[in-house]
This record gives structure tokens, C-alpha cells and sequence, in this order.
């Protein structure tokens, strides 16, 4: 597994992420922020999560592609 972090506030709601990546990144319909998706949330924390290694790839490019960078990905 891999854990994905996203600094929500710092988010300019590009849509980057969930463009490259949207089995693991959405767009929050409350505040229109990345999140990631409720499959992969931890405690159902929508900054937070743990995705299996076949979408670690994913969500580094989504990362990597982020304006701001504030997605953190760590294996």
C-alpha cells in the first residue's frame, strides 16, 4: 500500500489529479478541493489515504503534475 496525502487548503482545485488519476483523487462536491476517494480514505478523511501499489504510478503522476504541490505520496 501506499499513503497519499493531499494539503487540502493549499489546493487550487485544477483538477489535474483527478483528470490523470480519478481512481484515487475527486473533486469534494462541499467545498470543490481535491479529496481522495472514499475507496481509498483512511478513517474517512478525504485529505488521507492508502492506495494499493497497482495505482502507486497514478497518483505519483497526478503528484507530480499538481500546480501547487500538495499531494504527497509515500511508499
Amino acid at each position: 500500500m501506499v499513503k497519499v496525502t493531499i494539503d487540502r487548503p493549499g489546493c487550487t482545485s485544477c483538477e489535474s489529479c483527478w483528470t490523470l488519476c480519478p481512481d484515487v483523487f475527486e473533486e469534494d462536491p462541499n467545498d470543490g478541493l481535491s479529496s481522495i476517494t472514499e475507496k481509498y480514505r483512511v478513517g474517512g478523511n478525504p485529505a488521507e489515504g492508502e492506495v494499493p501499489d497497482d495505482l502507486a504510478d497514478c497518483a505519483l503522476e497526478a503528484a507530480d503534475s499538481c500546480p501547487v504541490a500538495v499531494i504527497i505520496v509515500e511508499e
